[in-house]
Protein backbone atom coordinates (compact mmCIF):
# COMPACT_ATOMS: atom_id res chain seq x y z
CA UNK A 1 0.00 0.00 0.00
CA UNK A 2 2.83 2.41 0.85
CA UNK A 3 4.51 1.69 -2.47
CA UNK A 4 1.26 2.42 -4.32
CA UNK A 5 0.81 5.74 -2.48
CA UNK A 6 4.38 6.78 -3.23
CA UNK A 7 3.93 5.72 -6.85
CA UNK A 8 0.77 7.83 -7.14
CA UNK A 9 2.51 10.80 -5.57
CA UNK A 10 5.46 10.52 -7.96
CA UNK A 11 3.16 10.00 -10.95
CA UNK A 12 1.16 13.11 -10.02
CA UNK A 13 4.38 15.09 -9.79
CA UNK A 14 5.55 13.95 -13.22
CA UNK A 15 2.17 14.77 -14.78
CA UNK A 16 1.74 18.16 -13.07
CA UNK A 17 5.37 19.09 -13.79
CA UNK A 18 4.93 18.18 -17.47
CA UNK A 19 1.84 20.38 -17.70
CA UNK A 20 3.53 23.26 -15.83
CA UNK A 21 6.65 23.12 -18.00
CA UNK A 22 4.60 23.07 -21.20
CA UNK A 23 2.35 25.94 -20.15
CA UNK A 24 5.39 28.07 -19.40
CA UNK A 25 7.43 27.03 -22.44
CA UNK A 26 6.87 30.17 -24.50
CA UNK A 27 9.21 29.19 -27.39
CA UNK A 28 6.60 26.64 -28.46
CA UNK A 29 4.05 29.39 -29.08
CA UNK A 30 6.63 31.75 -30.61
CA UNK A 31 7.47 29.01 -33.10
CA UNK A 32 3.79 28.41 -33.83
CA UNK A 33 3.24 32.07 -34.67
CA UNK A 34 5.19 31.41 -37.85
CA UNK A 35 4.44 27.72 -38.44
CA UNK A 36 0.68 28.18 -38.00
CA UNK A 37 0.70 31.56 -39.76
CA UNK A 38 -1.13 33.22 -36.90
CA UNK A 39 -0.32 36.69 -38.22
CA UNK A 40 -2.11 35.98 -41.48
CA UNK A 41 -5.11 34.20 -39.94
CA UNK A 42 -5.64 36.68 -37.10
CA UNK A 43 -4.80 39.90 -38.87
CA UNK A 44 -2.64 41.05 -35.95
CA UNK A 45 1.06 41.87 -36.02
CA UNK A 46 3.62 39.57 -34.44
CA UNK A 47 4.28 42.21 -31.77
CA UNK A 48 0.61 42.38 -30.74
CA UNK A 49 0.31 38.58 -30.77
CA UNK A 50 3.35 38.09 -28.53
CA UNK A 51 2.35 40.88 -26.15
CA UNK A 52 -1.08 39.39 -25.55
CA UNK A 53 0.17 35.83 -25.28
CA UNK A 54 2.84 36.87 -22.78
CA UNK A 55 0.18 38.74 -20.80
CA UNK A 56 -1.91 35.55 -20.61
CA UNK A 57 1.03 33.45 -19.42
CA UNK A 58 2.11 36.05 -16.87
CA UNK A 59 -1.46 36.27 -15.57
CA UNK A 60 -1.59 32.52 -14.95
CA UNK A 61 1.47 32.49 -12.70
CA UNK A 62 0.99 31.64 -9.02
CA UNK A 63 2.47 34.90 -7.70
CA UNK A 64 0.77 37.18 -10.23
CA UNK A 65 -1.98 39.07 -8.40
CA UNK A 66 -2.88 41.84 -10.86
CA UNK A 67 -5.81 41.77 -13.25
CA UNK A 68 -5.44 40.43 -16.77
CA UNK A 69 -4.44 43.22 -19.11
CA UNK A 70 -4.68 42.57 -22.83
CA UNK A 71 -4.35 45.10 -25.59
CA UNK A 72 -7.18 43.27 -27.36
CA UNK A 73 -10.85 43.74 -26.38
CA UNK A 74 -12.36 41.29 -23.90
CA UNK A 75 -15.97 40.50 -23.03
CA UNK A 76 -17.23 39.86 -19.48
CA UNK A 77 -17.52 36.16 -20.29
CA UNK A 78 -13.98 36.14 -21.65
CA UNK A 79 -12.62 37.63 -18.42
CA UNK A 80 -14.51 35.05 -16.35
CA UNK A 81 -13.13 32.23 -18.49
CA UNK A 82 -9.53 33.37 -18.05
CA UNK A 83 -10.11 33.67 -14.30
CA UNK A 84 -11.25 30.05 -14.31
CA UNK A 85 -8.23 29.05 -16.38
CA UNK A 86 -5.94 30.78 -13.88
CA UNK A 87 -7.46 28.83 -10.99
CA UNK A 88 -6.79 25.58 -12.85
CA UNK A 89 -3.21 26.58 -13.69
CA UNK A 90 -2.48 27.66 -10.12
CA UNK A 91 -3.97 24.40 -8.84
CA UNK A 92 -1.66 22.41 -11.12
CA UNK A 93 1.35 24.49 -10.04
CA UNK A 94 0.51 23.92 -6.35
CA UNK A 95 0.06 20.20 -6.99
CA UNK A 96 3.46 20.13 -8.69
CA UNK A 97 5.21 21.75 -5.71
CA UNK A 98 3.41 19.66 -3.07
CA UNK A 99 4.00 16.33 -4.83
CA UNK A 100 7.65 17.28 -5.47
CA UNK A 101 8.26 17.85 -1.76
CA UNK A 102 6.40 14.69 -0.74
CA UNK A 103 8.09 12.60 -3.43
CA UNK A 104 11.58 13.76 -2.42
CA UNK A 105 10.89 12.95 1.24
CA UNK A 106 9.30 9.55 0.61
CA UNK A 107 11.74 8.46 -2.10
CA UNK A 108 14.70 9.29 0.12
CA UNK A 109 13.32 7.01 2.85
CA UNK A 110 12.59 4.21 0.38
CA UNK A 111 16.05 4.31 -1.17
CA UNK A 112 17.63 4.20 2.28
CA UNK A 113 15.65 1.04 2.98
CA UNK A 114 16.64 -0.30 -0.46
CA UNK A 115 13.02 -0.60 -1.55
CA UNK A 116 12.71 0.68 -5.12
CA UNK A 117 9.73 -1.29 -6.40
CA UNK A 118 7.64 1.90 -6.29
CA UNK A 119 9.60 3.26 -9.27
CA UNK A 120 8.24 0.52 -11.52
CA UNK A 121 4.67 1.17 -10.33
CA UNK A 122 5.13 4.93 -10.79
CA UNK A 123 6.38 4.37 -14.34
CA UNK A 124 3.35 2.24 -15.23
CA UNK A 125 0.83 4.61 -13.59
CA UNK A 126 2.44 7.63 -15.25
CA UNK A 127 2.41 6.15 -18.74
CA UNK A 128 -1.29 5.28 -18.61
CA UNK A 129 -2.37 8.92 -18.96
CA UNK A 130 -0.43 9.79 -22.13
CA UNK A 131 -1.54 6.51 -23.71
CA UNK A 132 -5.23 7.27 -23.07
CA UNK A 133 -4.95 10.94 -24.03
CA UNK A 134 -2.82 10.10 -27.06
CA UNK A 135 -5.41 7.64 -28.35
CA UNK A 136 -8.22 10.17 -27.87
CA UNK A 137 -6.27 12.89 -29.65
CA UNK A 138 -5.27 10.60 -32.50
CA UNK A 139 -8.82 9.35 -33.04
CA UNK A 140 -10.53 12.74 -32.94
CA UNK A 141 -8.66 15.83 -31.72
CA UNK A 142 -11.67 18.15 -32.00
CA UNK A 143 -13.83 15.82 -29.90
CA UNK A 144 -11.06 15.39 -27.31
CA UNK A 145 -10.55 19.17 -27.15
CA UNK A 146 -14.27 19.76 -26.63
CA UNK A 147 -14.54 16.97 -24.03
CA UNK A 148 -11.65 18.45 -22.05
CA UNK A 149 -13.34 21.84 -21.85
CA UNK A 150 -16.71 20.34 -20.94
CA UNK A 151 -15.06 18.46 -18.06
CA UNK A 152 -12.97 21.36 -16.79
CA UNK A 153 -15.54 24.17 -17.10
CA UNK A 154 -19.12 24.40 -15.87
CA UNK A 155 -20.16 26.95 -18.47
CA UNK A 156 -19.70 27.61 -22.18
CA UNK A 157 -17.65 30.78 -21.78
CA UNK A 158 -14.73 28.94 -23.38
CA UNK A 159 -16.62 29.17 -26.69
CA UNK A 160 -15.32 32.58 -27.76
CA UNK A 161 -16.85 34.96 -30.25
CA UNK A 162 -14.17 36.52 -32.44
CA UNK A 163 -16.15 39.76 -32.56
CA UNK A 164 -16.12 40.30 -28.78
CA UNK A 165 -13.00 38.30 -27.84
CA UNK A 166 -10.50 38.52 -30.72
CA UNK A 167 -7.85 36.92 -28.49
CA UNK A 168 -9.21 33.55 -29.63
CA UNK A 169 -7.86 34.34 -33.10
CA UNK A 170 -4.28 34.16 -31.78
CA UNK A 171 -4.93 30.84 -29.97
CA UNK A 172 -5.65 28.29 -32.73
CA UNK A 173 -6.64 24.72 -31.86
CA UNK A 174 -3.45 23.44 -33.49
CA UNK A 175 -1.37 25.22 -30.85
CA UNK A 176 -3.23 23.39 -28.08
CA UNK A 177 -2.64 20.14 -29.97
CA UNK A 178 1.08 20.89 -29.95
CA UNK A 179 0.85 21.56 -26.19
CA UNK A 180 -0.86 18.20 -25.69
CA UNK A 181 1.86 16.44 -27.67
CA UNK A 182 4.59 18.14 -25.61
CA UNK A 183 2.88 17.20 -22.33
CA UNK A 184 2.55 13.58 -23.44
CA UNK A 185 6.22 13.43 -24.48
CA UNK A 186 7.38 14.91 -21.16
CA UNK A 187 5.24 12.43 -19.23
CA UNK A 188 6.70 9.55 -21.24
CA UNK A 189 10.20 10.84 -20.52
CA UNK A 190 9.32 10.97 -16.81
CA UNK A 191 8.05 7.39 -16.98
CA UNK A 192 11.24 6.22 -18.70
CA UNK A 193 13.36 8.02 -16.10
CA UNK A 194 11.55 6.11 -13.35
CA UNK A 195 12.48 2.83 -15.00
CA UNK A 196 16.02 4.07 -15.61
CA UNK A 197 16.52 5.05 -11.97
CA UNK A 198 15.07 1.70 -10.88
CA UNK A 199 17.67 -0.14 -12.97
CA UNK A 200 20.42 2.16 -11.69
CA UNK A 201 19.61 1.60 -8.01
CA UNK A 202 19.09 -2.15 -8.49
CA UNK A 203 22.58 -2.34 -9.96
CA UNK A 204 24.06 -0.32 -7.09
CA UNK A 205 22.32 -2.41 -4.43
CA UNK A 206 23.69 -5.59 -5.99
CA UNK A 207 27.30 -4.38 -5.72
Amino acid sequence: MKNILISLCLALFIISASVTITLNFRPLYYHDISSLKIEETSGFSKKVIRENYDALIDYNQFFYSSKLKLTLPMSREGKIHFEEVKRIFVGIECLCVITLILSCFLIKRKIRSRNIDFLRSASIITVLLPVIVGILCAVNWDAAFTLFHEIMFRNDYWIFDEATDPVIMILPDAFFLHCAVMIILLILIGSLLCMGFRSFFRHRFML
